[in-house]
């Protein structure tokens, strides 16, 4: 089973992609968006500290976000393999998850970068944008979205890259046509799709 984290910017259809790759290489999808979500609804000691910061309109810390994190992975789907999303946000984040896996004598196997031209992405999102009513949705505000993103993950792109862990790949096109990519990237590497993912499929 492969150790993957996916990377791209807000419109590059991450989240589409993210939930193939699960299903065809057999590993679960690691969102910590989906993290704070589940333990808020739970309930637990952890979740009850995440709402209380976002409550307040704050941003989870790295500590707390490394630790909710560390609690997924050692869920029994996922001791063998899954892939990242959303995290690490932070080189703090890289460091802790470097060591993490290393604990367990593992390490992740590739970075999936979904690259997209900033302008086409920008036009793709106004546009569903006005389709969708959204008003808020204005170009400077997904403009910004973006500058955000390229400011937060470009080290952390650094570091992987580094590493020669990166897989970059075109996020623009249709949706079997950009999961195709990634599938030959990933090939490429070694990694393809596990025995037990493709029975199922």
């Amino acid at each position: 089973m492969s150790r993957l984290l996916i990377v791209g910017p807000p419109g590059a259809g991450k989240g589409t992609q993210a939930a193939l790759i699960t299903t065809t290489y057999g590993i679960p999808d690691v969102s910590t968006g989906d993290i704070f979500r589940a333990n808020i609804k739970n309930e637990t000691p952890l979740g009850m500290q995440v709402k209380a910061i976002l409550d307040r309109g704050e941003y989870v810390s790295d500590e707390l976000t490394n630790n909710l994190v560390k609690s997924r992975l050692e869920e029994d789907d996922a001791r063998e393999g899954f892939l990242l999303d959303g995290y690490p946000r932070t080189l703090e984040q890289v460091r802790y998850l470097d060591e993490l896996l290393a604990s367990k004598g593992q390490a992740l196997d590739a970075v999936i970068q979904l690259v997209a031209d900033q302008d086409e992405v920008v036009a793709r999102l106004t546009k569903r944008a006005l389709e969708q009513g959204r008003a808020d949705d204005t170009e400077e505000v997904i403009r910004h979205r973006q500058e955000v993103y390229a400011r937060e993950t470009t080290p952390l792109i650094a570091v992987y890259g580094d590493r020669g862990l990166l897989v970059e790949v075109d996020g623009l096109g249709a949706v079997d046509e950009v999961a195709a990519r990634i599938n030959e990237a990933l090939a490429s590497r070694g990694i393809t799709a596990t025995e037990s993912s493709v029975e199922t499929a």
